[in-house]
């Protein structure tokens, strides 16, 4: 009989796959986006008392089976007066019924509708009320359901003081939706209430991925929704990563692997090229060559026997050894370690010319300001990312930058579209726009990645995966979620304090054989669809 997906014949995630449902990525959503999901359900059939009860126990779920201990102190379950306080009643009603110890702190009552129907048959069914002035029972947690998506700017009294003093309580918050006080569209502080852990439904909010310090650990509950509209950007996961990743042949050999060329690595930033070539080697490239002025060679040379190298000054015109190398690569990444001299544009624009699929990374992003329309008409012919950090991205679109730390999905759609592109907009998230209009959302890693040098170990691995004929966006998506995991399984290790770029090279290897595992990364539970651990920071 052909194998059960966790046969021990099935030696590779890849093999097990083929025995597997895919499991879609998951939405990243605008409140509005939330508010139009809910109405595209309710319109296909699916009543939104069946979300509710169906949000509200998860929410009961996943505090049993991750707080049972500090919810056998009992637990205060705070809700307002829309649709996410009516969560917060069913919650309280299906922990009541299962004899865990349970009140509820009303923060104003529900007149008509769904949430008033979930308060009338929790009390009914004998859940215990409080004032929300107190005083208060003993209590071990705290489950916030007080604001959900849909809610904008600062909480006003009464709310406000209700939520100073849950969070003079110092008792662990779990939020449903999301923590009040967080704006769930542009990740902005009102005050917001921490919780160690978030409950939300169907997909990720933006304000989730925008303020990962609020909101903990994020568990995405289904509930019932029907399928999003395609258009909505998605969250990349391990599992849809690994599935992405190209397999190595048996018989392969270093052609097949794929040649990566690093245009990089001038007088006193070798280091940046050096990085960005061992990620290269790091993610299977077969060969890997190093460009530098000579100034650069010895170091070069002596540091990495691995590369190969070509001397040649960042100017143009390009030699004929140059334009033959260009021409044999798979990838060429031209950017860490470039500088910022004069004639780099022209350099750029003429290495663009001369190559296939390009990584357009750091320096050589800078160089290219004011010349985006260049760009474009070389970018429309063959694969390109680029991939600017928050500064570059300012320097090379200027007119796009604005709300960009609030909106980065619609500056990298925009740049995407202006450059004719695809675009990796670096942050937390990292956003991947393509100008088709797809766009992937990367939730993986730690601050230990903010350290120089980060971005250069990125575009090298981006650079492998273009090598081997991946799309441009799918290459920039999948690069960044292994170097989001490379930096967790460091992290693990030594600390995000102290993490350094090559760490997270190292690093690599963990990721190819998590990823090579048959169990499928994701659902972590019965009817938890996705799980993002809360970021290290130690």
């Amino acid at each position: 009989p052909p194998p059960t997906p966790h046969d021990s014949r099935l030696t590779t995630r890849r093999e097990a796959a083929h025995y597997l449902s895919p499991m879609p990525l998951l939405p990243v959503v605008t409140p509005a986006e939330a508010a139009a999901w809910d109405t595209l359900a309710t319109a296909g059939g699916r009543p939104l008392r069946m979300l509710m009860e169906s949000a509200g126990r998860a929410v009961a779920r996943s505090v049993v089976e991750r707080f049972g201990s500090a919810a056998g102190q009992g637990i205060l379950v705070a809700v307002g007066p829309g649709n996410n306080g009516g969560d917060g009643w069913v919650a309280a009603r299906a922990l009541h019924l299962g004899g865990w110890g349970v009140w509820v702190a009303e923060c104003g009552t529900p007149a008509e509708g769904v949430a008033a129907e979930a308060r009338t048959m929790a009390l009914a069914d004998g859940v215990r009320a409080v004032d929300a002035s107190g005083p208060w029972p003993g209590v071990g947690l705290v489950i916030d359901a007080l604001l959900g998506t849909g809610a904008r700017g600062a909480p006003r009294e009464p709310m406000a003081r209700l939520i100073a003093r849950l969070a003079e309580s110092h008792l662990p918050v779990i939020a449903v939706d999301g923590p009040t006080g967080l704006d769930l569209a542009t990740g902005v502080d009102h005050g917001v209430l921490p919780a160690v852990l978030t409950v939300t439904f169907g997909g990720v909010r933006r304000g989730h991925l925008l303020a990962r310090d609020d909101c903990g650990e994020l568990l995405v509950a289904e509930i019932g929704l029907p399928a999003p509209p395609p258009e909505w950007p998605r969250l990349v996961t391990q599992s849809w990563a690994a599935d992405h990743l190209p397999p190595l042949a048996v018989a392969a050999h270093k052609g097949t692997r794929g040649r990566v060329v690093i245009v990089g690595g001038g007088d006193g930033m070798t280091g940046a090229a050096r990085l960005a070539a061992r990620a290269a080697f790091a993610a299977g490239a077969g060969l890997v060559h190093l460009v530098a002025p000579d100034e650069s060679m010895a170091t070069l040379r002596t540091a990495e026997p691995d590369m190969q190298t070509l001397a040649h000054p960042f100017a143009a015109p390009l030699s004929l050894q140059l334009l033959d190398l260009l021409n044999r690569a798979d990838a060429v990444v031209i950017g860490p370690g470039l500088g910022r001299a004069a004639g780099r544009a022209e350099f750029v624009l003429a290495v663009m010319a001369a190559s296939g699929a390009l990584v357009i990374d750091a320096d050589a992003l800078v160089a290219l300001d004011g010349a985006v329309s260049e760009l474009k008409a070389l970018a429309s012919k063959r694969p390109t990312v680029l991939t600017p950090h928050v500064g570059e991205f300012r320097t090379l679109f200027p007119s796009l930058a604005t709300g960009l730390e609030v909106d980065p999905w619609s500056a990298a759609a925009q740049a995407s579209a202006a450059a004719g592109a695809t675009v990796l907009l670096k942050g937390v998230p990292t956003v991947v726009a393509s100008p088709d209009g797809a766009m992937l959302t990367v939730a993986a890693g730690n601050p230990g990645l903010a350290t120089g040098g980060s971005g250069d170990v990125l575009s090298g691995l981006i650079g492998a995966l273009l090598a081997r004929k991946l799309p441009a966006d799918v290459a920039a998506a999948v690069g960044a979620q292994a170097l989001g995991e490379a930096a967790d399984h460091a992290a693990r290790r030594i600390g995000a304090r102290m993490l350094r770029p090559m760490d997270v090279v190292a690093a690599a290897g963990d990721v190819w054989r998590a990823w090579a595992s048959p169990t499928v990364a994701g659902a972590v539970s019965t009817g938890i669809l996705h799980q993002l651990p809360a970021p290290r920071t130690v």
